[in-house]
């Protein structure tokens, strides 16, 4: 058994106010666990995205996450849960006033590739990304794999 608190934990960088990864902390071998928090315009992840092996389960315990999929938005609210399976695309945002709170639960760990779409402007269209961390390690940007073009940083 291992046994962890939230505030003893760091956030790391990127698209939300809040990312605590519980993953190593709980030391999991077959579950990915995040606990995040969103701020107005915040979102889960980089971009469109899916995971070629892992379905995830986001668990929204405050506010609501509008999640854009394949087939149109869908809004989750406090208390309920949503699943997305391998190769489904999606990604939640908080585009409400009120903070998110939210547990993101992913198996199998390894989600093997994960692409992820943004909108490149010098492309004129949304293209897939490749995600570093800047050289003086103050952000995560995310880069068009088509143009090189900066399309999104995050701090």
């Amino acid at each position: 058994m291992k046994r962890q608190t939230l505030d003893d934990m760091e956030s790391r960088m990127g698209p939300a106010d809040v990312v605590r990864p519980l993953t190593d902390a709980l030391g999991a071998t077959d579950l990915a666990l995040n606990y995040y928090e969103l701020a107005p315009d915040d979102s889960f992840g980089y971009g469109f995205h899916a995971h070629e092996k892992q379905e995830e389960v986001f668990y929204v315990q405050e506010g609501t996450v509008t999640f854009t999929t394949s087939e149109g938005d869908i809004e989750v609210e406090a208390g309920e849960l949503v699943r997305f399976g391998p190769g489904e695309y999606q990604r939640g945002v908080n585009r409400g006033e009120d903070r998110v709170v939210a547990l993101a639960l992913g198996a199998p760990q390894d989600a093997g590739e994960t692409e992820i779409l943004r909108d490149c402007a010098d492309c004129g269209e949304p293209t897939p990304q490749r995600i570093e961390m800047t050289d003086d390690r103050d952000a995560v940007v995310a880069l068009c794999e088509e143009c090189d073009a900066e399309t999104g940083r995050f701090d």
